[in-house]
């Protein structure tokens, strides 16, 4: 698992039918920028939680994708997040 920032979102016109529905955004790590499928309805600015490779696509209902946001991590609950 990786920790993160919300930097943006990716936009596509068209995409594949596993990815119907799914929203894609960029989060920012200590090894650069990963796109990951939304899974908790994060935005912008947000400190996010983040689960790669196999794993990440059992959260997505077995689509092919590489990282998955799955928390938003609350810097209150959590003082050295921030």
């Amino acid at each position: 698992m990786k920790i993160g920032t919300v930097t943006g979102a990716v936009w596509s016109s068209r995409k594949a039918q596993c990815l119907q529905g799914q929203t894609f955004l960029v989060v920012d790590t200590m090894l650069g920028p990963v796109v990951a499928a939304d899974q908790v309805g994060a935005g912008k600015g947000d400190k996010v939680l983040l689960v790669t490779g196999t794993v990440a696509s059992k959260f997505c209902m077995e689509a092919p994708v590489d990282a998955a946001v799955v928390a938003i991590v609350d810097p209150e609950q959590h003082p050295g997040t921030e």
